[in-house]
């Protein structure tokens, strides 16, 4: 990682030069195949759980995978059956919105699942799991803090309906973490408070959590029956396949959403075709100035893989809520040279 991180590309000199700045966190796993096994060696940088990042959409992952695992438990519910939350008009079906969720990180469909599981079901389920610390508090987009979930309308067959219960969830005890509150001021309602953003009771999903989450995903057979996510093969296959499928292969626009637009990691900053015989499995996340990509990326042609997870916050004015984030001039180049860095780093080792 060091040669990595060494790089004097500006991209990533503009970063390391100055990296306390931008809260950099960096966790990297190479993979090794044997004829007989498979070798997964961790590396990290300035890998902190108790150093608090927002970790925006990147929630929208575990919570896509223990819906499908709930799904699984049930008998008369699948990823193709139809729902709306009551009082809404939105049908779709557990399949389309992790479909929208994985392709270009549709908010909606996030906290639609979310009403499907209450948060205290979601923690519950990544802490039975080993993933943790973790915390999932509220929704996102609206950023709901509501602790009762809307009851969903459930089309049990083309004729029938079934209406599920609303849950009461716990409400969440305040996080005492470094750079839990951050910044020199915020707007709310348009208006300009000159002290730090507290982010006590926002979501909270570390970058070793991300890292756990999707090791469970790729690489099942390294944990416990116990510690692994409760899918059929049929359903695993399927989250699979949505975590690499582009968005303009999952019916989007590529003008607005370009393969590049929901993984960070190599083409971020590019509005190119991502080569079909590269694939990324990933989730990203950004808001509040935060940009964080977790992603397995294999390389078939050149029969390279490795696993990769990072963070990094661009605020230089430290005014959260200002939409003045330095995404496009900072916080993307860096990730995307980052992820070629490594990239490069494989194709040398291999």
């Amino acid at each position: 990682m060091a040669m990595v991180l060494a790089s004097q590309n500006s991209s990533i000199r503009k970063v390391m030069d100055i990296v306390d700045q931008y809260e950099v966190q960096i966790l990297y796993t190479q993979i090794d195949r044997r004829p007989d096994s498979i070798i997964l060696t961790d590396f990290e940088y300035r890998l902190d759980d108790r150093n608090y990042f927002y970790p925006a959409s990147t929630v929208k992952l575990p919570i896509a995978v223990l819906a499908l695992e709930k799904l699984n438990l049930t008998d008369t519910l699948n990823r193709n059956t139809r729902y709306y939350i009551e009082g809404d008009s939105v049908e779709n079906t557990f399949a389309e919105d992790i479909s929208k969720i994985l392709a270009v990180s549709d908010n909606h469909a996030n906290n639609r699942l979310l009403e499907f599981q209450g948060q205290d079901a979601i923690n519950a389920g990544l802490e039975a799991k080993g993933v943790t610390p973790v915390r999932i508090s509220h929704r996102l987009g609206i950023h709901s803090d509501d602790l009762t979930t809307k009851p969903l309308v459930l089309y049990m067959n083309d004729s029938t309906t079934g209406l599920s219960e609303a849950i009461n969830n716990s409400e969440p005890l305040p996080l005492h973490l470094n750079g839990i509150k951050k910044g020199i001021g915020y707007y709310k309602n348009d208006s300009l408070y000159n002290e730090p953003f507290d982010f006590s009771f926002k979501n909270y999903y570390p970058i070793g959590s991300q890292h756990q989450v999707l090791k469970r995903i790729i690489f099942p057979e390294f944990f416990d029956k116990s510690k692994r996510f409760d899918l059929s093969d049929d359903q695993r296959e399927f989250l699979l396949n949505t975590m690499h499928t582009l968005p303009k292969d999952a019916g989007y626009d590529p003008e607005e959403y370009y393969d590049g637009y929901c993984k960070f990691f190599i083409y971020g900053d590019s509005k190119e075709n991502i080569p079909e015989h590269i694939k990324i499995y990933n989730k990203v996340g950004f808001a509040y100035g935060t940009l964080t990509d977790s992603a397995y990326i294999i390389d078939e042609k050149n029969q390279i893989e490795f696993m990769l997870t990072a963070t990094i916050l661009v605020n230089k004015d430290g005014i959260f809520n200002d939409d003045k984030y330095e995404y496009d001039e900072i916080g993307i180049p860096f990730l995307a040279q980052l992820g070629r860095e490594f990239y490069n780093y494989e194709l040398n080792r291999k």
